[in-house]
């Protein structure tokens, strides 16, 4: 850590704008041993304690003073997405393999934020692929599935992402993927069907051409409603489409 003089400290507290830059750029902490927060996190912050205000709130009662720093850390998880680098996050992952049956990953947890309301909407994805020549590492496929949850999204682009994706980086003979997932804006608001849930899928290549392998893979993956109910799942898609 570089050594701060006083007077350079003296100088630096008097141009609060400038300390703030100072403290980012050399990664400190403050002199009260709290980090100091950026131009860009605050405004965020401010924008919280309005809407707070909005709602009828008081922003600066104990139970809310330091809501507008957790939801802001909050969102930055829930949208760490976007800044995501899908090639990094496979890091070579790519293994040459004689290998030509199906590799299924499924029940994998995801969540989400509907673009629509901001309010979550979380379940299991479930996926697979028919290499050629290439198989990726598994622990890849779950990763890959955050790095497109973690955004603003509908289902029906989430899952159409997570197939292109492993499409264009393995070239496989086909892509499944599977998502079921409850909607919190069709659960908690609006219809308020706590039970509804919504099935997406996107079949490319083989699983899109050959009835018997899409057959298989939904076999194999046996989603929850057939479970629960010992009966097929319905064919049709109901998702949150924002219309009110």
């Amino acid at each position: 850590m570089p050594c701060i003089s006083h007077e350079n400290t003296g100088l630096l507290a008097r141009n609060a704008h400038t300390l703030d830059k100072f403290v980012l750029r050399q990664g400190l902490f403050g002199l009260t041993g709290r980090k100091v927060e950026s131009p860009y996190n605050r405004g965020m912050q401010d924008l919280i304690r309005q809407l707070l205000a909005e709602l009828g709130e008081d922003p600066t009662r104990e139970g809310l003073a330091n809501t507008p720093k957790r939801v802001e850390k909050a969102l930055r998880f829930l949208t760490g997405g976007y800044d995501a680098n899908v090639d990094e996050v496979l890091n070579g992952a790519l293994f040459t393999v004689d290998y030509s049956e199906m590799v299924i990953v499924k029940d994998i947890d995801f969540y989400s934020l509907c673009e629509h309301h901001l309010l979550p909407f979380f379940g299991k994805c479930h996926v697979a692929y028919i290499p050629t020549t290439k198989v990726v590492g598994l622990s890849k496929i779950p990763r890959l599935v955050d790095v497109f949850s973690r955004r603003l999204q509908v289902q029906e682009r989430l899952t159409n992402q997570i197939a292109d994706t492993i499409r264009d980086a393995v070239k496989p003979m086909g892509v499944a993927v599977v998502m079921e997932a409850t909607h919190l804006c069709m659960s908690m608001r609006g219809v308020e069907k706590q039970n509804s849930f919504c099935v997406t899928s996107a079949m490319l290549g083989i699983f899109r051409d050959n009835a018997r392998t899409r057959m298989e893979f939904l076999e194999l993956i046996k989603l929850r409603a057939a479970i629960a109910t010992g009966r097929d799942v319905p064919t049709s898609n109901f998702a949150c489409m924002g219309e009110d």
